[in-house]
């Protein structure tokens, strides 16, 4: 990956799923705005704030995907990252899950 860039492999969304107060949502409903997770398989040089392994949230649409493989991966910008699930206390700044 070059400059500030990051690839992500989505995680594959089980079919149905409920909401919290137990209603079911097909696996057909498409939901907009829903933000994704996806772990980071490979970043640029400028990249300082994830590493590959990281699981981090972003939003899928409007972003570039390409093929490695058989298996679809995304390329975006690390600005486009919304959060981070990570272990790393130490870093005190940003949203940590």
């Amino acid at each position: 990956m070059l400059h500030d860039r990051v690839m992500i492999k989505v995680e594959k969304e089980s079919g149905e799923r409920r909401s919290t107060g137990g209603i079911v949502i097909p696996a057909t409903v498409e939901q907009s705005n829903r933000l994704s997770w996806g772990e980071v398989c490979g970043v640029g040089h400028h990249v300082r704030a994830v590493k590959v392994g990281d699981r981090v949230l972003f939003h899928p649409e409007d972003q570039f995907v390409v093929e490695i493989q058989g298996e679809d991966y995304l390329v975006m910008r690390e600005r486009d990252l919304h959060a981070i699930a990570s272990e790393r206390p130490e870093h005190g700044t940003g949203l940590y899950l």
